[in-house]
């Protein structure tokens, strides 16, 4: 057995696919300790600098007091919390939904909510960059599965004219994580209620960003329980906490309450974290200047890369992926700025389409403009050797098409 799983480990490592683990010994923050050596990072999902704020963590601390810090047992047994209900419902207020439902992560809401409302009767059409817990879910459901060219509402469209399924469901990422791109949301929901589907947003990477008040994409797009019944967001990302959470009509939230396996049969969050969570959601709304000062450091990043040539693709979000192409090229690429203690990590296939790695870069709110042009400082010294412009033949039609690349 080692032998063979030791075989398939090295022909990993000769492909440039190898992953391994940083040991982080500091909060999240711009700059950090990794494995003993201080970096300025731009790869956190933090977004509006949540998970180290003094607010939230006196909400955990004085929440262990009253709670404890287990959950116990599951929501259905005795694991569910004031703190969980009173979040429950403040997310569903903060969503415009009947009801929202806490699960442990954004995997496992996604898991259970398209298990519990597909079976092999139904269909399911999901966008093909839509993130790994959402192509899993799909499969899993024993529903047919098919997936729709990128953020392509035609190709949706003819595929859904073909099916006679008893329940459709349209799933899609709202913030495209590796590609920083937003799906067409309204567009979609016009076609969910064309085709009597059903429309499913994760909306992980756009809650806390987008939106007036950080509400995601359904908040920017306007957009209403019944044109977007199924709505999922994460806790641990923008919200800067842990944990994922389902919102809907209060015959979804029953649904799943009844059906979600990985809902029923796991333990709660921590009270603590989800009191704690409770002070985010309040700083989200409250505090718009992290959002703003977000854009601003997006458009100063996108000014400097497009006047040093590098190629950026198509994002408006904090997430900023560049171009590399080879996957051991972006590994090169990836190395040479930690060499600069610039921390910025290189995606590779699988997570991403094969000739398309990219590095991944990430702002938040606790960024600054000079931690913005030292990294632009340190790409500009090493880019020029390790990167060019990926010419079309290096990479597949098909692959170029649906993986977000930048042409014109």
């Amino acid at each position: 057995m080692s032998f063979e799983l030791e075989q398939d480990l090295r022909h990993r490592q000769a492909a440039g696919l190898y992953r391994r683990r940083k040991m982080l010994e500091t909060p999240q923050q711009p700059e950090v300790v990794i494995d003993g050596r201080q970096y300025l990072a731009f790869c956190s999902n933090d977004y509006l600098g949540l998970a180290n704020h003094p607010e939230v963590i006196a909400s955990f601390q004085q929440a262990t007091n009253d709670y404890g810090l287990g959950g116990g047992a599951s929501h259905l047994v005795i694991g569910h919390s004031k703190a969980h209900h009173q979040l429950e419902d403040e997310l569903a207020e903060f969503t415009g939904r009947d009801r929202a439902l806490l699960f442990s992560n954004g995997y496992m809401a996604n898991l259970g909510a398209i298990t519990a409302l597909l079976g092999k009767q139904d269909a399911v059409f999901e966008d093909r960059l839509n993130h790994a817990s959402l192509l899993d879910a799909g499969q899993l459901s024993g529903a047919r599965f098919q997936r729709y060219l990128h953020n392509d509402v035609e190709n949706l469209e003819l595929r859904l004219k073909k099916t006679d399924a008893r329940r459709k469901l349209i799933v899609t990422d709202g913030v495209f994580s590796m590609d920083g791109d937003v799906a067409p949301i309204d567009q979609l929901a016009g076609i969910a209620q064309r085709h009597q589907a059903w429309l499913m947003v994760d909306d992980a990477h756009g809650f806390g960003f987008l939106g007036e008040t950080g509400g995601g994409v359904a908040q920017a797009f306007g957009l209403s329980q019944e044109q977007l019944p199924v709505l999922m967001g994460t806790l641990g990302k923008g919200f800067g906490t842990y944990g994922a959470f389902v919102a809907g009509s209060d015959a979804l939230i029953e649904t799943l309450i009844q059906f979600a396996r990985s809902y029923i049969y796991t333990t709660s969050m921590p009270p603590a974290v989800a009191e704690a969570t409770r002070t985010s959601l309040k700083i989200v709304q409250k505090e718009s200047w992290r959002r703003e000062h977000l854009q601003d450091l997006i458009r100063y990043f996108r000014k400097g890369c497009e006047q040093l040539g590098f190629p950026l693709m198509d994002s408006q979000t904090p997430i900023q992926p560049l171009l590399v192409g080879c996957e051991k090229r972006a590994m090169e690429v990836s190395n040479k700025l930690a060499q600069q203690n610039i921390l910025v990590p290189a995606i590779r296939p699988p997570t991403v389409p094969k000739g398309s790695s990219r590095l991944r870069i990430t702002f938040s709110a606790t960024h600054t403009r000079q931690h913005v042009e030292d990294l632009l400082s340190a790409l500009e010294k090493v880019m020029s050797k390790a990167l060019h412009r990926p010419r079309v033949n290096d990479i597949s039609p098909e692959e170029l098409s649906n993986s977000g690349v930048m042409t014109g």
